[in-house]
């Protein structure tokens, strides 16, 4: 059973893939979030950038795959959380895109995240910018106020984990979701 805190995830994380609006999720969307986040970070490699923009392209397949059983190519809130919440057939899909996030973060290689790329990532994304601070510092920063890429796709992982409650993603959804 999901906690209240993993719904409210969820349910945050929908409304900001819903990039359109129109309270449905579409591959049109994936494809605009995916332009606007490694828009973000001008400086990573392209290959940091293809492989960001593939993993939201196969979010989309994942969950086109495993819930568009009508064939209508469109995904409702409740078959989100239904996927999402769901790790056996989601996790792969969570890893790929932790993995790639949190990469395109480190433009420099040296397997850390600086706040400033890590901010114009979750922006991009469409978190607000208190949260995003909040995210950050829950992540406890080190040597030159940076999170290790593996921290990051830790958290982002958590961030999915349906049984996990009080975990720094929590963060985000503080004051946006009722």
């Amino acid at each position: 059973m999901p906690t209240t805190e993993a719904n409210d995830r969820v349910r945050l994380v929908f409304s900001l893939f819903d990039a359109d609006g129109n309270g449905v999720l579409e591959a049109d969307d994936f494809e605009l979030m995916g332009k606007r986040v490694v828009a973000a970070v001008p400086e990573a490699a392209d290959g940091a950038r293809s492989r960001l923009l593939d993993a939201f392209r196969r979010y989309w397949q994942t969950l086109l795959r495993e819930l568009d059983a009508d064939g209508d190519g469109r995904v409702s809130p409740e078959e989100f959380a239904a996927i999402v919440l769901d790790p056996q057939r989601f996790d792969a899909t969570v890893d790929e895109f932790a993995d790639a996030l949190a990469a395109m973060g480190d433009p420099d290689g040296d397997g850390l995240v600086e706040r400033t790329h890590f901010t114009a990532l979750m922006t991009a994304i469409g978190f607000q910018r208190p949260n995003i601070d909040a995210l950050f510092d829950a992540f406890e920063p080190v040597d030159g106020d940076r999170v290790p890429v593996p921290t990051w796709a830790d958290g982002i992982r958590d961030y999915y984990r349906p049984e996990k409650a009080g975990i720094p993603g929590d963060h985000l959804t503080a004051g946006t979701v009722r």
